[in-house]
C-alpha cells in the first residue's frame, strides 16, 4: 500500500515538532499506562506508546472485518457449548501442555457438577494481518482470537482524537475528519451492563479480577467507568483475595467480601505464571458460581491455538454452525494454513515442510499475551528438539502471513521520533450475550489497530513491541 505521508516522513525537524504535539495530547486524552517502575501507582504515569500517523488500510478489509466479527461471536460460542468438540480437539494438548490440562480439569469439574450460569458473555478480539497476494492484491488472514482478557478497548476509544489533532495541525482537515471514531470501551461495557441485567440482582456488582502490578490500568478503568455511567458498581480484586474473601451459598451465588456477585470480568488469568495454586483454586471457585462469567472456562478453551487450528479443517465449521453457509464462507475467507503437530503421519510431515521452508511458517504454542511464538531458526531449534516428542502436540504450525512494510513513526517514551518499516495489525471486538439457548446481544463494537517494527516478529502492546494506531481507510 502506498503512504500518503511520505513527504511528511521526510522533515526530521517537523517530525520531532510533531511528536511533541503529539504526545501532549495523548496526554490530555488519556492514552496512558503507569511505568514499568511503578506498575502499582498511578502517581507516574506516561503516554501509551502510538504512531505519529494513522497507517493506511483498505477500506475493503476493514469491512470484511467488521462483516466476519459477528459469525466468530457465533462460532466462539457454538465450541464453548460442544463438550465432546473440545475434548476431542484437546486430548494430545492436554497430555503435553500443563496449563491448558489445568484449564482443562476445571472445565470436567463443572460440567460433572452441572453448570450453574445461565447466562453466558463473550467479551472478543479478533485479530488479523493484510496478507499480500501474488497479484499485489491485500487479502484479510486471521491471526487469532482472544477470548480472555482482550485488552486495549479502552485506550483505542482515545486515540482517534489525537491523530485528527495531528492532522489538523498540519492543516490536513479532510483527512483528520477520515478517521474513524471509534469506542470499543463503550460497547463492551454495553455486554457486561447487559449480563448485568439479566443476571437479575439489583444489589450485585461486577467483579474485575485484576492483577495487582497491572499498567494497563486506564484502559481498564475506561470500562468501569461506563458500567459506573449505568448505576453498576465494579470492584476489583485479585485472584488472592477471591481465595481469601470469596463463597458460594447454597443456591452457589458467589459473595466476595459478603457482595453478590453478578459478573465475572477477567483481566488477568490467561497465562500460566498469572496461577499458583491459590490462583487455581479460586479460579475453580469463580467457575462453579451461578455468577456471568466473562469468559467461562470452555470460551477460554475455545480460544486456544489448537482449537483455532482445529477449526480450519475440512467440514468442521459445517458440523459446528449447520445450516449457515455464508457464515462459513465469511470465516473460511480469513483462515491461513494452520497444521497440528500431534503424532502421526500429518504431524511428521507438517513439521518436514516448516523445516524445508522455515520463512513459510510461525510456531505457536497454547499461549496468550504475546511474546510467545518462534520464528525462523529459533522454530527450526525448536522443532529439531521436539520432532520426536510427544511435547509437540502442545504447538501448532501456522502459515506466516507477509504482510506489505510500510513507513511511520513510532512514538515511545524516551526515544527520539525515528521513521521505521511497519507492519499492523488489526483487532475487532465483538460481544455477545446468551441466556440459555437464545442470544440476547451479538455486535461488534470497535476496532484495535496495533503497529509495531518489521525487526519485532511477535508481541503485543502489552508485551511492549507493538504500538497503538488509527487505521486512515483507503
Amino acid at each position: 500500500m502506498a503512504n500518503s505521508w511520505g513527504s511528511l516522513l521526510q522533515d526530521e525537524q517537523q517530525l520531532e515538532e510533531l511528536a511533541q504535539q503529539a504526545v501532549d495530547r495523548a496526554l490530555a486524552e488519556g492514552v496512558l499506562l503507569r511505568t514499568s517502575q511503578e506498575p502499582c501507582s498511578s502517581d507516574v504515569v506516561s503516554y501509551a506508546p502510538f504512531t505519529l500517523f494513522p497507517s493506511l488500510v483498505p477500506s475493503a478489509l476493514l469491512e470484511q472485518a467488521y462483516a466476519v466479527q459477528m459469525d466468530f461471536n457465533l462460532l466462539v460460542d457454538a465450541v464453548s457449548q460442544n463438550a465432546a468438540f473440545l475434548e476431542q480437539t484437546l486430548s494430545s494438548t492436554i497430555k503435553r501442555d500443563t496449563f491448558t490440562a489445568r484449564l482443562f480439569d476445571i472445565h470436567k469439574k463443572v460440567l460433572k457438577e452441572g453448570i450453574a450460569q445461565t447466562v453466558f458473555l463473550g467479551l472478543n478480539r479478533s485479530d488479523y494481518m493484510f496478507q499480500r497476494n501474488a497479484d499485489g492484491s491485500p487479502a484479510l488472514k486471521q491471526i487469532e482470537i482472544n477470548t480472555i482478557s482482550a485488552s486495549f478497548g479502552g485506550l483505542a476509544s482515545r486515540t482517534p482524537a489525537v491523530h485528527r489533532h495531528v492532522l489538523n495541525v498540519l492543516s490536513k482537515t479532510k483527512e483528520a475528519a477520515k478517521i474513524l471514531s471509534n469506542n470499543p470501551s463503550k460497547g463492551l461495557a454495553m455486554g457486561i451492563a447487559k449480563a448485568w441485567e439479566l443476571y437479575g440482582s439489583a444489589k450485585a456488582l461486577v467483579l474485575l479480577v485484576a492483577q495487582e502490578k497491572e499498567r494497563n490500568i486506564f484502559d481498564q478503568r475506561a470500562i468501569e467507568n461506563e458500567l459506573l455511567a449505568r448505576n453498576i458498581r465494579v470492584i476489583r480484586r485479585r485472584f488472592e483475595d477471591v481465595s481469601e474473601k470469596g463463597s458460594l451459598d447454597q443456591d452457589r451465588k458467589l459473595f466476595v467480601d459478603g457482595q453478590e456477585i453478578a459478573v465475572v470480568y477477567f483481566r488477568d488469568g490467561y497465562m500460566p505464571s498469572q496461577y499458583n495454586l491459590q490462583n487455581w483454586e479460586a479460579r475453580l471457585l469463580l467457575e462453579r458460581s451461578c455468577a456471568v462469567k466473562c469468559p467461562d472456562i470452555a470460551t477460554q478453551l475455545a480460544g486456544t491455538k489448537k482449537v483455532q487450528q482445529e477449526l480450519s479443517r475440512v467440514g468442521v465449521l459445517e458440523v459446528l454452525l449447520p445450516g449457515q453457509p455464508e457464515a462459513v464462507a465469511r470465516l473460511r475467507a480469513t483462515f491461513a494454513g494452520l497444521y497440528s503437530l500431534d503424532m502421526g503421519e500429518e504431524g511428521d510431515q507438517a513439521i518436514a515442510e516448516a523445516l524445508a521452508a522455515p520463512s513459510r511458517f510461525v510456531l505457536k504454542p497454547q499461549r496468550e499475551g504475546g511474546g510467545n511464538n518462534l520464528y525462523g531458526e529459533e522454530m527450526v531449534q525448536a522443532l529439531e528438539r521436539l520432532k520426536d516428542s510427544e511435547e509437540r502436540a502442545s504447538y501448532i504450525l501456522m502459515e506466516k502471513i507477509e504482510p506489505e512494510p510500510f513507513g511511520n513513526c513510532l512514538l515511545r517514551p524516551g526515544c527520539p521520533a525515528r521513521v521505521v518499516q511497519c507492519i499492523s495489525e488489526l483487532g475487532i471486538f465483538g460481544v455477545y450475550v446468551r441466556q440459555g439457548k437464545t442470544f440476547v446481544m451479538n455486535k461488534h463494537v470497535g476496532h484495535l489497530l496495533r503497529t509495531k517494527a518489521i525487526e519485532h516478529a511477535d508481541g503485543g502492546v502489552a508485551a511492549g513491541v507493538a504500538v497503538l494506531d488509527n487505521p486512515y481507510p483507503v
